[in-house]
Parts: structure tokens; C-alpha cells; sequence
């Protein structure tokens, strides 16, 4: 048994011992990115924040095409794929290296930290993206490196697009006019 999965083991084996728990860790695991979504609609259009939402998105997008690259080479079976755990809800068997989830959440928030008028939210919103990773664990449908690939790809994600932001600003200025 890996550390991965033993990891896997002691943060599932809390799973069916409360149902109160189980539906709050669903909850977690499978609406936050709707929050998130949120959020960066309420940064565009409601308080004016566009470049930070836009730099956001952009993030995301960077981030989940590092996920997709990283998916070209390397293959990791979910825990239930591998018979381990339980699982409290019903997802694809693709391979879950890193969390696609948690990069969409992740991206966000690191993105937003890099701008003063945003970094509060962002330092929130790194605690709830990890969270809902946790309950991803929690959940059986991602191991713990899942987990935390997921959140150096989406910091990476993030990165690159914050070192690119003055090339990528005249692409947010088109938008911008037409939103």
C-alpha cells in the first residue's frame, strides 16, 4: 500500500460513519466551482473588476491545459477504479491525476491574490478550493496527490498567466468593449 493511498484510506474512512457529514462533504466537493463561477461574474459585471476576473478565467484555462497536457502522459486510476474506500457519489473512471476540480478553484484563487483589490477574496477562496479538494478525498473520488497536483497546477496556471498579463491585457481590452 502507498502512502497515496493510505492517506486515501484514513481521510475516506470517515466517510458513512455521519450522513449529516456525507451531504455536507458532497455539497462541498461538487457545488463549490459554482461559487466560484460566481464570483468571477460578480468581479466582471457587478463591481468593475474585469481585468482580475478575466486574468482569473484566463488562469483556469491555462491551468486545465496544463492538466490536459499532463493527462497525455501520465494515467492514475481513481480509488474506487482500484477498489479502495467508498465512494458517496458517481463520477467517470477517467484518470484523476490531477483534479480538474480543484485546478478550476484553485486557479481562481491564486490568480485573485496577485491583485491588491482582489487578494482578500483569493486568500478565502485558496481555503475553500482546498477544502473542497479535501472533500473530494473525502468523497472516493480523488487520492490526496490528486489533490495536491492539483493545486501546484493550478498555482503554475496561475503563475503563467500573471507573468504574461501585460501581453494578455490588450486581449482583456477587446473583450472588455464588447461585454
Amino acid at each position: 500500500m502507498t502512502l497515496n493511498q493510505n492517506i486515501f484510506l484514513f481521510i475516506n474512512s470517515f466517510a458513512l460513519q455521519n450522513s449529516a457529514l456525507d451531504s455536507f462533504a458532497i455539497f462541498i466537493a461538487e457545488y463549490m466551482p459554482f461559487l466560484f463561477i460566481a464570483i468571477e461574474v460578480y468581479l466582471y459585471f457587478i463591481v468593475k473588476f474585469k481585468d482580475e476576473a478575466m486574468f482569473a478565467f484566463t488562469s483556469v484555462v491555462a491551468g486545465l491545459g496544463i492538466s490536459k497536457f499532463i493527462s497525455l502522459f501520465y494515467e492514475h486510476n481513481r480509488p474506487f477504479v482500484d477498489n479502495l474506500g467508498v465512494t458517496l457519489s458517481q463520477h467517470a473512471p477517467d484518470s484523476s491525476f490531477p483534479s480538474d476540480h480543484t485546478i478550476f478553484m484553485i486557479s481562481i484563487a491564486i490568480s485573485l491574490i496577485f491583485f491588491q483589490k482582489t487578494k482578500k477574496l483569493g486568500f478565502g477562496l485558496l481555503l475553500i478550493g482546498t477544502i473542497s479538494g479535501i472533500a473530494r478525498i473525502f468523497e472516493g473520488v480523488h487520492y490526496p496527490f490528486d489533490i495536491i497536483g492539483a493545486l501546484i497546477t493550478g498555482f503554475v496556471g496561475a503563475v503563467i498567466v500573471y507573468i504574461l498579463k501585460d501581453k494578455l491585457q490588450p486581449i482583456n481590452n477587446f473583450i472588455s468593449k464588447r461585454l
